[in-house]
């Protein structure tokens, strides 16, 4: 059976455990990274050279590694052209901006408020960066707002890959104890992601 490596509470994990319940394919988890350690080991940096979570690792031994390329091989190896991650260039491409546009964008101000509100212990948090992080977020989520007007996720009326990569992001904004806009259609979003049972299953938990 292939295997998953990395703790359920790492948003990159929950991306590729999102994507494998879409797809129905049996894996297992191992727990790794954080607390659980092991990604030091010189076996998982032979699968991992970054020491990061998740780690994909085939049943023949062949492993992957960074979530969105991971997310990406599954669904070209086992849903070729399926909804998830479409073949058409433009609807592709369309999906693919949302995922880099998650990646290169929004990820760093929501680590910031994340780990100020949840990880960090109260000597350890800079309230002025968490600020104007927040700030910086509310402002890209007014993005997705306009984005999804009207429609009921990102690129349509059909989940893909880029709300797997947005998803964690959306569920933590909503649930951390901050100040937001009022962003009416970001949270008719949020409600349509909860429909996903991979969402609700590994991705809207109790935030740690």
């Amino acid at each position: 059976m292939r295997k998953l490596w990395g703790r359920a509470s790492s948003s990159n994990v929950m991306k590729v455990l999102w994507t494998l319940e879409e797809l129905g394919l049996d894996y297992e988890r191992i727990d790794a990274g954080g607390a659980f350690g092991r990604t030091r080991e010189p076996e998982y940096r032979a699968m991992n050279p970054m020491g990061l979570v998740p780690t994909l690792q085939e049943e023949d031994g062949w492993s992957l590694w960074e979530s969105n390329t991971i997310a990406r091989y599954l669904c070209n190896t086992y849903a070729p052209g399926g909804p998830l991650y479409p073949a058409e260039p433009r609807a592709r491409a369309r999906v693919e901006t949302w995922m880099d546009w998650t990646l290169g964008h929004l990820t760093a101000p929501m680590v910031t408020v994340f780990f100020t509100h949840v990880r960090l212990p109260e000597p350890e948090r800079d309230w002025k960066a968490e600020g104007k992080a927040r700030e910086d977020a509310g402002r890209l989520f007014r993005i997705v707002d306009a984005q999804v007007k009207g429609q009921r996720f990102l690129c349509g009326e059909h989940t893909t890959l880029a709300d797997i990569a947005l998803g964690c992001w959306v569920h933590r904004w909503f649930r951390l104890p901050i100040e937001r806009p009022d962003l009416p259609n970001l949270a008719a979003y949020y409600e349509a992601l909860k429909t996903r049972p991979g969402f609700v299953k590994h991705v809207a938990l109790p935030l740690e």
